[in-house]
C-alpha cells in the first residue's frame, strides 16, 4: 500500500512540475510573442521615420550624372575638340583584401601608379574612404583593371577631351584639365556654353556601396552647346605647315600668323610657333600655349606705311603726283630720319616700294597730328580687337598729344606704336575691301555687323595699286608674289627694342598682304621673331610664307585669277567712289 502511494505521489509531483514547465512555456512564449510585437509596432510605426532616414543614409544616395560638353567645330562642321566617355579608378582603403597583394601589383603596373598612388594600395589607411588611382582611362585599360577583380577597386564614368587637330589647333582651340574645365583658348572663353549642366539621379547601395539600382532621376542633365568656329581646318593645316618649316628653317625664337577674310572679318586661321600638342600636355609650360597671334605685340615697322599714305591722300593733303628726295638723312627736331640707301626721287608708290623712311615721315608730317592720330586709333591700333580670346592684346598707342614732330615721323614708319598680329591683319582690311575696315571674329558669321569705313573707296584702290609694286622685281617683297595672281602687300624688318634703345642684331620679320590685289579675298599677315641664320628682312623670311599660304587658300576656294593679262584696279571697279561725307 506504501508503494502505491508513493507512486502516485510521485507521478502527482510529475505532473505539477510538468504543468508549471508548461505554463512558464506558454508565459515566454506569450511574452515573446507580445515583445516581437512590440518590436514591429516599434519599428512600423513609432520609430518608423527615424529608421527610414537612417536607412536611406545608408543605401539610398544622391549621385551626380556628367553630362557631354560641347564639340568645338571648324566652318565646315570638322571636329576640334570632342568629349569621350571614360572610367577613372578609386579606392576604398577600408574594403582593401590584404590576401590580394599579388592582384594589387599588378594594378600598380597596369596603370603605372606614382609611389604615392601605389602606397595606398600597399599600405593602406583605415580611415580613407575614397582616393583616386586614375583619372580618364581608356576603355580598354578599364577593362583589364575589372578582371583584376580587387575588393575595394571601383570605377566612375567620366568624360576625357581628344583634340583630333592636335598641335595644328592648339593654340585657338586650347584646353581642359584634369576637371574637363577649359584652361586656355576657345575651351576657357566659352567656358560656360561648352561645360553644359551636370544633372543627379537617386540611387540604392549595397553594403559594398556599389550601386545596385537606380531609384529616380532628380535632375536631367544639360548637354553643352557646340561652337562653330570661323577657323578653315583645310587652311589652318596649311599655315601651321609653313609656319613651322620656316620657324625651324630661320632657328627663331618665336613666329605667328594670321589668316582673315577680307570681306567679313572672320579669321580663317591663325597659328603659332613653337606650338604643343594638347593631347598629351607633359612638361607642358606657359611660353608654349600662348596665343602669341593675338596675345603678343610687338612694333609693326614700315608694314604701317600704306596707312599712311591712304590717310594723307584721303583728306588731300598730298597729291597723287607728290615727289619725295631720299639722297641722305632729314633732320626732324633733334633726330634724323634715315634710309637704308639713297633712292633719288621717289613718287608714292616708289616711297611704299623701296619702302622709304624719309618718305613716309615727309608724309606723315603733312598732316595735322590729332588726324594722323585719329586714323591709327580708328585702324584698331592701341584698342583690343575684341574677339573673346583670353588675354588678348590691345597693343599701344602714343596718346594724340604726343603726335608731333619726330614722334609722328616714328609712327609713320612703325615706331612708337605696338600691335599683335592679329591687329596688324585686322587693320590691312581697310586697303583690302575699298576702305572698309572690318571688325574680326573667331566665331563663323555670313557678315561683319561691325564694318565701319576708314578710307574713301578709290583711296584704298589707289593705295593697293602702289602695294602691288612692292611685289615687283626691285620692291622689297617679290617673294610675295603668287603664280596667276596680282598680290598688294608690304614688308617690315622692325629692329627689336632692348635696353637702352633698339638691338642691331634682333629683328622681327614682317609682311602683311592680300590677294587677289583687283579684289583681296584673303588677308595674311606673317611675323618671325628673330630669325638667326644669315636672312632677317621681311621680304625674305616672312613675305616667302605668306605666298605659299596664299597659294593654297586661292586654290582651296577657288578664286578667279587676275594674272598678268587682268586690266588694273581702277578701271574695272564697279563701285561708286565714297565723298568725304561719308568716311566715319
Amino acid at each position: 500500500m506504501s508503494a502505491i502511494l508513493n507512486t502516485v505521489t510521485n507521478q502527482y509531483k510529475a505532473l505539477i512540475v510538468f504543468a508549471t514547465r508548461r505554463v512558464l512555456l506558454l508565459a515566454f512564449i506569450m511574452c515573446s510573442m507580445i515583445l516581437l510585437m512590440w518590436r514591429a509596432v516599434d519599428l512600423q510605426v513609432v520609430n518608423r521615420q527615424f529608421l527610414q532616414t537612417q536607412g536611406a543614409k545608408r543605401h539610398i544616395s544622391i549621385v551626380p550624372v556628367s553630362t557631354y560638353r560641347g564639340k568645338i567645330l571648324d566652318r565646315d562642321g570638322e571636329i576640334m575638340a570632342i568629349s569621350s566617355p571614360v572610367q577613372s579608378v578609386w579606392v576604398n582603403s577600408q574594403e582593401l583584401d590584404a590576401n590580394q597583394k599579388t592582384e594589387i601589383k599588378e594594378l600598380i603596373a597596369l596603370l603605372e601608379l606614382p609611389k604615392d598612388k601605389a602606397r595606398v594600395l600597399l599600405f593602406p589607411d583605415p580611415k580613407q574612404r575614397f582616393v583616386y588611382l586614375k583619372r580618364r582611362i581608356p576603355p580598354e585599360l578599364a577593362e583589364k583593371v575589372k578582371l583584376l577583380k580587387i575588393s575595394g577597386i571601383y570605377f566612375e564614368r567620366e568624360f576625357k577631351r581628344f583634340y583630333p587637330a592636335g598641335p595644328m589647333a592648339a593654340h585657338i582651340v586650347g584646353f581642359t584639365n584634369s576637371e574637363d574645365v577649359g584652361q586656355e583658348g576657345m575651351e576657357r572663353a566659352f567656358e560656360k556654353s561648352l561645360a553644359g549642366t551636370d544633372g543627379s539621379k537617386q540611387v540604392i547601395r549595397d553594403g559594398k556601396r556599389q550601386i545596385i539600382e537606380d531609384v529616380e532621376n532628380i535632375k536631367e542633365p544639360v548637354p553643352g552647346k557646340d561652337l562653330v568656329l570661323s577657323i578653315d581646318r583645310r587652311i589652318q593645316y596649311l599655315a601651321y605647315r609653313e609656319l613651322q618649316s620656316a620657324f625651324l628653317a630661320h632657328k627663331a625664337k618665336s613666329a605667328s600668323m594670321v589668316v582673315l577674310n577680307a570681306k567679313t572679318g572672320e579669321i580663317l586661321a591663325a597659328v603659332t610657333q613653337p606650338a604643343f600638342n594638347p593631347n598629351s600636355r607633359e612638361n607642358l609650360k606657359e611660353s608654349l600655349y600662348r596665343n602669341r597671334a593675338i596675345t603678343d605685340v610687338y612694333e609693326p615697322g614700315s608694314s604701317v606705311k600704306p596707312f599712311v599714305v591712304a590717310a594723307a591722300l584721303d583728306k588731300g593733303y598730298i597729291s597723287e603726283s607728290a615727289k619725295f628726295i631720299s639722297n641722305g638723312p632729314i633732320q626732324v627736331g633733334k633726330y634724323q630720319v634715315r634710309d637704308g640707301h639713297h633712292y633719288g626721287v621717289l613718287d608714292l608708290a616708289g616711297v611704299l616700294k623701296k619702302s622709304s623712311n624719309i618718305g613716309a615721315a615727309q608724309i606723315a608730317l603733312k598732316m595735322p597730328g590729332h588726324y594722323f592720330w585719329n586714323i591709327y586709333n580708328g585702324l584698331g591700333f592701341g584698342v583690343s580687337p575684341a574677339v573673346s580670346f583670353p588675354s588678348e592684346a590691345s597693343g599701344s598707342l602714343l596718346s594724340t598729344e604726343k603726335v608731333h614732330g619726330f614722334s609722328q615721323a616714328a609712327l609713320s614708319f612703325g615706331y612708337g606704336l605696338s600691335v599683335s598680329t592679329l591687329q596688324l591683319a585686322r587693320a590691312y582690311t581697310a586697303i583690302a575691301d575699298d576702305g572698309v575696315l572690318h571688325s574680326v571674329s573667331l566665331l563663323k558669321r555670313d557678315r561683319d555687323p561691325d564694318a565701319k569705313r576708314i578710307f574713301k573707296g578709290i583711296t584704298a584702290r589707289k593705295v593697293r595699286n602702289m602695294m602691288e609694286q612692292v611685289i615687283e622685281p626691285g620692291g622689297t617683297a617679290y617673294e610675295a608674289r603668287v603664280d596667276g595672281y596680282r598680290v598688294a602687300g608690304k614688308t617690315g624688318t622692325v629692329r627689336k627694342a632692348v635696353h637702352g634703345g633698339y638691338s642691331d642684331k634682333k629683328y622681327f620679320a614682317v609682311f602683311a598682304g592680300m590677294a587677289p590685289a583687283t579684289n583681296p579675298r584673303f588677308v595674311i599677315v606673317v611675323m618671325v621673331d628673330e630669325p638667326s641664320e644669315e636672312q632677317y628682312y621681311g621680304g625674305l623670311v616672312s613675305a616667302p610664307i605668306f605666298s605659299r599660304v596664299m597659294t593654297g587658300a586661292l586654290r582651296i576656294y577657288g578664286v578667279e585669277s587676275d594674272g598678268e593679262n587682268a586690266v588694273p584696279t581702277l578701271l574695272t571697279n564697279k563701285k561708286k567712289d565714297v565723298t568725304a561725307d561719308e568716311v566715319e
